[in-house]
């Protein structure tokens, strides 16, 4: 079973990476949060596999953490939940920002990915509930205190995005508009009157 690959950056076509280990090719899948992260061709990198054997293929999807690629296990075990909705969840915001959603059992917010409907976000809220403690390298105890990983900056940035969302921002636009601000201010009442000012000023 292949747990983590090494090796050079050949080719990237979104959600696609090709790597090249010791001479060999792997086709890999990554989430858009992993993706992003992925030097440009010629490279190294480290990657964590989660490796599927079907009868028709064999299939690699790539994460560039340990929290990411086990919340995606997670995810998987969840009933109606497949690869490409785990990926879509996993790249429509960062692990520990998803993992803030299920704990908060924030419905609206997952509707607000692609192809997540309200019956399924609410399923995947409900599942999940047991599984969030499971979910390596998170640092959530067993009564699902906040994840010691998340700093100050992080979660001011993570409640701006919510409180934009709650404007009525879709969840990548809120996601683009905070991140844009986020070294300008420390706190989320800051962040979120500077994004709101540069959409005025567009």
């Amino acid at each position: 079973m292949i747990g983590r690959l090494s090796g050079l950056v050949i080719e990237k076509k979104a959600p696609w990476i090709l790597l090249d280990v010791q001479g060999v090719g792997y086709e890999v899948q990554v989430p858009m949060t992993t993706y992003y992260e992925i030097p440009e061709p010629g490279q190294s990198i480290v990657l964590h596999i989660h490796f599927v054997v079907r009868e028709d293929a064999q299939l690699l999807y790539g994460f560039h953490s340990v929290l990411d690629r086990s919340l995606f296990r997670q995810l998987l075990k969840i009933s109606g939940v497949g690869p490409k909705l785990a990926l879509t969840l996993l790249s429509g915001m960062e692990a520990v920002q998803l993992m803030h959603c299920l704990e908060r059992a924030d419905v609206q917010q997952l509707v607000g990915l692609p192809g997540v409907g309200k019956k399924t976000a609410e399923r995947i809220v409900m599942e999940m509930k047991d599984k969030l403690a499971q979910v390596e390298g998170a640092g959530f105890t067993p009564k699902l205190t906040v994840p010691v990983v998340v700093t100050d900056q992080q979660q001011a940035e993570l409640d701006a995005e919510q409180a934009l969302i709650s404007l009525g921002y879709k969840d990548k636009d809120a996601n683009k508009m905070i991140k844009a601000v986020a070294g300008e201010a420390q706190t989320s009442e800051a962040m979120i009157r500077l994004a709101l000012q540069k959409v005025v000023s567009l």
